[in-house]
């Protein structure tokens, strides 16, 4: 695709573009048709490609496990119905050894997290030219389809995770126990005027500790996904570079394909364990 009308480096920039939807210099709304213009659009402007792949592979996630439970029965399972008991099953084992209090919204998140953001990463399994020039076909220049690769995906999941936090911190321990637990924690005194003195500290490091939770969880997953796809578009550019080095790009890419299932794998297991345990840290007091 890119080797017959495009340089490597351009090649690598459109690959890593994303169909964007925003405010054009001229003060008009519409699609940007460089990577430059989508830069200008700046915060506001949508990624439409992000939005398309992961509210469709959302609905897909909904959808066979909506059917799997609509045709359940108690004889022998079939296919889909074992895939998704032995799903439900490994997710149950995750909450009951991580989360240690009792609330019923935990495990169905668990589920839902690690399922969409496998199915997300699992999109970069799909060879980087195949999408992007099937969109090329209707006139769509840009077609990023792996969502986990937007920092927009992965910091809106990260914020979601985090809101729950928040809420279910204030609501277990009251607003009063959350912010004691940001301010007569890690440092403590029996004398008041230096308990005085610690309050400042203890909450400069614990509101640091606060905030770097949804921001690693997001760029934890952002990085790994990002870089993983960048592999593969190197990779691609090998394919114009000659017979001998399209073969070895062709051996490269099936034995990164193989390793990066891994890589999807735990990166959705990572991402969901981190969000029961921070989900167990607010529903404990310490």
């Amino acid at each position: 695709m890119a080797g017959d009308t495009l340089t490597s480096s351009e090649y690598i920039k459109h690959h890593l573009t994303n169909l964007t939807f925003g405010q054009h210099a001229d003060g008009t709304l519409g699609i940007a048709h460089t990577s430059a213009e989508a830069a200008e659009m700046g915060f506001w402007a949508i990624h439409l490609d992000t939005m398309f792949w992961s509210l469709l592979l959302g609905v897909l996630f909904l959808y066979f496990f909506k059917k799997a439970a609509d045709t359940a029965t108690t004889g022998v399972p079939g296919g889909l119905q074992n895939f998704c008991e032995w799903i439900v099953e490994f997710i149950d084992e995750s909450v009951r050894g991580s989360f240690t209090s009792k609330n019923v919204l935990v495990a169905p998140l668990a589920l839902t997290i690690f399922i969409w953001i496998f199915l997300m990463n699992l999109m970069d399994l799909v060879p980087v030219d195949v999408i992007p020039l099937i969109a090329g076909w209707f006139g769509i220049h840009f077609m990023k389809v792996v969502p986990s690769t937007d920092p927009n995906a992965t910091f809106g999941m990260a914020i979601g995770v985090f809101g729950l936090m928040l809420f279910y911190s204030i609501k277990v321990k009251c607003l009063s126990g959350f912010m004691g637990e940001l301010t007569f924690m890690p440092f403590t005194s029996k004398n008041p005027v230096v308990q005085a003195i610690f309050i400042p500290i203890n909450f400069l490091l614990e509101f640091v500790s606060l905030i770097a939770k949804p921001i690693s969880l997001a760029l934890r997953l952002f990085g790994n996904m990002y870089a993983g796809e960048m592999i593969f578009i190197l990779i691609a550019i090998m394919y114009n570079a000659g017979a001998v080095l399209g073969l070895f790009g062709g051996a490269l890419q099936l034995g990164w394909a193989i390793f990066h299932i891994l890589i999807i794998t735990l990166q959705a297991f990572i991402f969901m364990t981190l969000a029961i345990v921070y989900m167990d840290m607010a529903h404990n007091e310490h």
